[in-house]
């Protein structure tokens, strides 16, 4: 009893352990600071939702080593029964015994134990769950990968909205001012009351889209909320000019191949399930295999409890697979079936990370010839605003010159915030396309 007990103790110790280190890691704090894009992308890896969902599939396939690594180790059963009960003897045939029995009573206490000795299918599945554990894992990475660009797609988003923001609220100055020196030509006759009114409507325009630009900020901090599982409520602040922070990748296409094809978590596990089913057909074929197992039993009983007796068995069995109706066999060809669809689905996959690469480098490159050509437009619109706001002061244009000068200044603003986003997003997508989000590489 003593022995049992101590069993029992130290297999409820065991589960609890095991418990205890499936639960996964507590979710990482957001920093201090304002967010930057790499912040927000490793955030998102790590407290996205869908990443936490491959964690727990991670667990459930750690769980399932558990079980079949069961298969191999000792099997222990323990059990006191109770029985009031007659007989009758003339059903055993006995001579010089017949009729039916007083009732009495059977105490029986009883230890069962039994271990596998050789078995090649268990072991060829305890490998297989191991592989399947392993994918399992690098579906986590994948997860991660795809929630971390997500959370960066969605910080670009609010960079976006505050660049707008801020750009609409230079116009807005702009247009406030053009609006005064528009009033004053007017007192001063060197100008039409028309221009007045072009200055009003212009500045209402400008006023009505920096309302809009607030209420996008707004609802993309929503987002970038939910991207970083955080609460809505909460304002998360973002470090401007991030975007442009300088990426470690090859601007070769073959070298970015190479990396993806080397570093794309999705690939590995896609590997790791072609050997999961490699080894799952190896299970099925050593099922064909004898195997060894050992078992024992030691029993006490008796009909009054202070007067049980001890009786004890112990067993060695080969069990041989003769036929089994071919189930084997066709077990093992869909199996065959299944390699040769995951063995298309791999080399497709590489196919396509190949492209996402090439794709990822171009991308790159063209962000930021959009960023140079921006910036340029953006300087040129600048001059030709205060150009056009001297030849207005001279009373030798009128406020519709001023007014399109404002508005390709405009134009201009939004197409450098636009360029500067897509470097983040082609950023985001190399960073993805090349495997390096999570990367310790």
């Amino acid at each position: 009893m003593i022995s049992l007990r101590s069993l029992f103790i130290a297999c409820f110790a065991l589960s609890a352990a095991t418990g205890a280190s499936a639960q996964g890691p507590a979710a990482a704090p957001l920093p201090t600071g304002p967010l930057t894009l790499a912040q927000a992308v490793e955030l998102g890896r790590l407290r996205g939702v869908q990443a936490a969902l491959a964690r727990s599939a991670e667990h459930l396939a750690e769980a399932r080593i558990g079980q079949r690594r069961a298969d191999l180790l000792p099997s222990i059963e323990g059990g006191f029964s109770y029985v009031r009960q007659t007989l009758n003897l003339d059903e055993f045939g006995l001579t010089g015994f017949s009729g039916v029995t007083d009732p009495f009573n059977v105490f029986r206490a009883q230890v069962r134990v039994s271990q596998s000795l050789v078995d090649p299918a268990a072991w060829a599945r305890l490998r297989a769950a191991r592989d399947s554990a392993v994918a399992a894992g690098l579906d986590v990475q994948t997860a991660g990968a795809l929630s971390g660009a997500a959370a960066g797609v969605a910080w670009l988003t609010v960079f976006s909205a505050e660049e707008t923001v801020r750009a609409r609220e230079a116009d807005s100055a702009v247009a406030s001012d053009l609006l005064d020196q528009a009033r004053r030509s007017l007192d001063a006759g060197v100008s039409a009351a028309i221009d007045v009114t072009r200055s009003r409507v212009n500045f209402g325009s400008v006023r009505s889209q920096l309302s809009l630009a607030r209420n996008a900020r707004d609802r993309a901090q929503i987002d970038l909320s939910r991207a970083l599982a955080v609460p809505t409520s909460q304002m998360i602040a973002i470090a401007a000019d991030s975007t442009l922070e300088p990426l470690p990748l090859a601007d070769h296409a073959d070298s970015a191949v190479a990396w993806a094809l080397a570093h794309r978590p999705e690939l590995a596990a896609e590997r790791q399930r072609l050997a999961v089913l490699t080894r799952a057909r190896r299970a099925i074929r050593a099922e064909y295999l004898p195997s060894l197992s050992a078992g024992g039993l030691l029993q006490t009983s008796g009909t009054q409890i202070d007067g049980l007796s001890r009786t004890w068995q112990v067993q060695v069995g080969v069990s041989v697979p003769i036929l089994d109706g071919f189930r084997r066999r066709y077990r093992s060809q869909e199996q065959g079936f299944r390699i040769e669809g995951q063995e298309i689905r791999l080399h497709d996959l590489a196919f396509r990370i190949e492209g996402e690469a090439r794709a990822a480098v171009l991308d790159l490159a063209s962000a930021r010839e959009q960023i140079a050509i921006a910036l340029e437009r953006e300087r040129l619109a600048t001059e030709e605003l205060r150009q056009a706001g001297d030849r207005f002061s001279a009373g030798v244009a009128g406020s519709l010159e001023t007014s399109n000068a404002q508005l390709s200044l405009t134009a201009a603003r939004d197409a450098l915030i636009q360029a500067r986003v897509a470097y983040g997003i082609a950023r985001v997508g190399a960073q993805r396309a090349l495997g390096l989000i999570g990367s310790r590489e």
